[in-house]
């Protein structure tokens, strides 16, 4: 096991912040006029970002943070898409080489950007890959391993989303966030501590696959069946044990959606926004609309919006992709 996760400073965050500029777009918060009665939901839209995801953030301050000695030896990350995605594009801005480790369920639509941003793609078995993220390491692989969550540069740069949206609206009063690895949630929970903010912290989990409720519930990661249906990127069997205790003291409270509520809301982005969200992304806009919150003020951050076209026809023809 490696060490746990510690909280990020500000100093970090800010650090963090100076080094994606240029790399990272501050991303604009929309009004989802799909909103329950009584609640004003706004979209965080990170799904905009050069590489369709939030992964930009953390995947682009760890990489800079990194010696040019190392980084000259390439990079490589275990995926299933999205911190690939943000390894890929990194490499080819820095001229170096980039290996993608991704599960055998890998979307497809990931994959194709994968091979044109020039990554070498390192499929392996779904048991295989979800032990080399335990690991944080693959001894096979050449290069510098960049960890997309437990890094705390990785850390630091999710909190940059955080930072963002309190700055344009003082007045949230929760911000709703897709769980999948736990960066984007404890980084948006440190940044929100740094500020001596009130804002709670609200995780978003399939009602299929939800390890971080299960370990909420038992007061520690369990392993958990999960079936995460067409979403990608959450629903892990088990809360890496090196997250937990930060996301337990920077994360407030969970709330789970059905894969049909997914497929809803990313129907209701197309139709109201036109914004195109993938099934992780979707989860916290899904929480937003289901207004299983007591807050009346809130933030859902759309974390990607790498979906697959075909999905995107089935969910619009009012299906949920099987």
């Amino acid at each position: 096991m490696l060490d746990a996760v510690k909280p990020v400073g500000s100093a970090a965050i800010a650090a963090a912040r100076a080094r994606l500029q240029g790399l990272a777009l501050v991303t604009p918060l929309v009004d989802c006029d799909a909103a329950p009665v009584g609640k004003s939901v706004r979209l965080k839209l990170e799904n905009l970002q050069a590489i369709g995801s939030f992964k930009i953030r953390p995947i682009g301050n760890a990489v800079l943070s990194k010696a040019q000695p190392d980084l000259d030896r390439g990079i490589y990350t275990t995926s299933s898409g999205n911190s690939a995605l943000g390894v890929a594009w990194m490499a080819r801005r820095l001229g170096i080489s980039a290996t993608a480790v991704v599960p055998t369920n890998a979307p497809e639509a990931k994959l194709q950007k994968l091979r044109t941003l020039g990554a070498r793609i390192d499929m392996r078995s779904n048991e295989e890959w979800w032990r080399a993220i335990e690991a944080g390491a693959l001894p096979d692989q050449e290069g510098v391993y960049i960890d997309a969550v437990r890094d705390a540069a990785s850390v630091a740069g999710d909190a940059t989303v955080g930072l963002e949206v309190f700055e344009e609206w003082p007045d949230v009063e929760a911000i709703l966030v897709p769980f999948g690895g736990g960066g984007l949630a404890c980084g948006i929970g440190c940044a929100l501590r740094e500020l001596q903010s009130n804002v709670k912290v609200i995780a978003c989990e399939l009602a299929s696959a939800h390890p971080l409720k299960a370990a909420f519930d038992a007061g520690a990661p369990v392993k958990t069946p999960h079936d995460p249906g067409f979403v990608s990127g959450v629903g892990y069997g088990c809360v890496l044990p090196e997250m937990w205790p930060l996301a337990r003291s920077v994360i407030d409270s969970v709330i789970l959606v059905s894969l049909g509520e997914v497929a809803a809301a990313i129907r209701v982005m197309a139709e109201h926004n036109r914004v195109i969200a993938e099934g992780a992304g979707a989860v916290s806009v899904a929480a937003a609309l289901s207004g299983r919150y007591p807050q009346s003020k809130v933030c859902a951050v759309v974390s990607g919006g790498n979906l697959d076209s075909q999905m995107l026809t089935t969910i619009l023809a009012g299906s949920v992709p099987i």
